[in-house]
């Protein structure tokens, strides 16, 4: 365990050792990594814990710089850990370098069965009494983070002093096709708010897809597509993101001696933004998430954009329409053009194909909750489908809503203290 200092925080590496599978504890053992943050002026003080769950999956805890956004306000009363889930980040690791150690792709799929919010609950659950001496402590949960919140609201209540959620209140009981048919529209939305905010953009768009189309580029050894271009409507989920896009493809196309081509400016800006190299995991497990019983997910955002023909990018360049992009949702595509992925195209399948996922949430559990909860609910939240978020919280005993429309998705990084502020408020009764 070492520590160290940035402006204004002392903080500290943490490393603790849980098994993989929680129903065998004294089997395999993996290693969790968390970073504990403290306001340097009470570092020596009793502080009640906050840990932080991000969003996802397959991503770690952000790196903050100090105590830039939330964390600061996070810091005037908690200490705070910022843990990486079980694959990501230092959490043992889970990507095409490391999952080969598991064996062939059967091995591999069934150990990232055991990535989702139950396991990371559970983790989480051995984790705090040896932090907290056995006392409950308050979750931050954004994104999936807030997944794994009501996860935890459903099995271990007793952890949590409160429970605080910015824009992940899933559905209780969505298959992965219901969750795909609500996003479409959503995302078609958000791509035509994107073109009437900048018209120019529906011109550039549907030039890089046809070439695209036409050449079927690479960089760095990623295949660039007309489907991986329209991946980029990811970005239109968050705050600024409609503006990162205009900004991208405002610099696509060169003039050279061969004519015009796309620029490696923008072909090195779109593999770095379409690549998962850096959280393979989204990839793996995002329709797996959703899982639960019997009925496998079967690459379904693939299957439902079927019945929304208007998203077929070699039919939007034959007649004389927008391009529409898409956003948070994975295809099986993805796996052949991604380098960092392409190793592990059968093991995506065999996750895809699996009929045995466990039930997460206990209706019954929520709806006799007591543990102060409160969650901010982004209107027309591109990720999480607004209806869903409010049914469940109608489902979930005393949680308080602030549903606003002032924030995107990235509420809590860009409003950062006035979101936690409000959330705190909530479940004090103070708001």
């Amino acid at each position: 365990m070492s520590s160290y200092r940035q402006p204004g925080v002392v903080l500290t590496d943490r490393r603790f050792t849980v098994p993989l599978d929680h129903s065998d504890p004294g089997g395999e053992q993996i290693e969790v990594y968390g970073r504990e943050a403290v306001a340097a002026s009470r570092a020596g003080d009793e502080l009640p814990w906050l840990v932080y769950l991000e969003g996802g999956p397959g991503f770690g805890a952000r790196r903050f710089v100090g105590t830039e956004a939330w964390l600061g306000r996070a810091l005037r009363e908690f200490r705070v850990l910022l843990l990486d889930q079980r694959g990501t980040g230092l959490s043992t690791p889970a990507n095409r370098q490391t999952l080969p150690l598991r064996g062939g792709p059967r091995e591999q799929a069934d150990y990232l069965a055991h990535f989702r919010s139950d396991s990371i609950v559970r983790d989480c659950e051995l984790i705090r009494p040896r932090l907290t001496g056995g006392g409950p402590w308050t979750v931050l949960g954004q994104s999936f983070g807030g997944f794994c919140a009501v996860r935890y609201l459903s099995s271990a209540p007793e952890g949590l002093a409160a429970a605080l959620i910015t824009g992940g209140l899933p559905s209780l009981d969505a298959h992965a096709d219901d969750v795909y048919r609500a996003a479409y529209p959503r995302i078609e939305r958000k791509v035509a708010a994107h073109y009437a905010r900048y018209p120019q953009d529906v011109e550039r768009a549907r030039a890089i897809a046809a070439y695209l189309a036409e050449h079927r580029p690479e960089s760095a050894g990623h295949r660039l597509t007309p489907e991986g271009f329209q991946s980029l409507g990811i970005l239109l989920g968050s705050g600024s993101g409609s503006h990162q896009l205009h900004y991208l493809l405002e610099n696509a196309f060169v003039r050279t001696p061969h004519g015009t081509e796309l620029s490696d400016t923008f072909q090195e800006a779109l593999r770095t933004a379409t690549s998962f190299a850096g959280h393979p995991l989204y990839a793996l497990l995002h329709e797996a998430i959703y899982g639960q019983g019997e009925r496998a997910t079967a690459w379904s955002a693939e299957r439902v954009r079927a019945d929304f023909p208007q998203f077929d990018a070699a039919a939007a360049l034959k007649g004389d329409g927008p391009l529409l992009l898409t956003g948070e949702t994975i295809h099986p595509w993805h796996f052949d053009v991604d380098p960092a992925l392409r190793p592990l195209r059968e093991t995506a399948e065999l996750l895809a194909r699996r009929t045995d996922w466990p039930v997460l949430y206990d209706p019954e559990r929520l709806a006799a909750n007591e543990v102060p909860a409160a969650a901010a609910v982004y209107h027309d939240d591109m990720y999480v489908d607004t209806a869903d978020s409010l049914r469940t919280a109608a489902a979930i005993r005393g949680l308080r809503t602030w549903v606003t429309n002032e924030y995107e998705h990235d509420g809590v990084r860009a409003g950062g203290p006035r979101v936690l502020d409000r959330l705190l408020a909530l479940v004090r009764g103070e708001a």
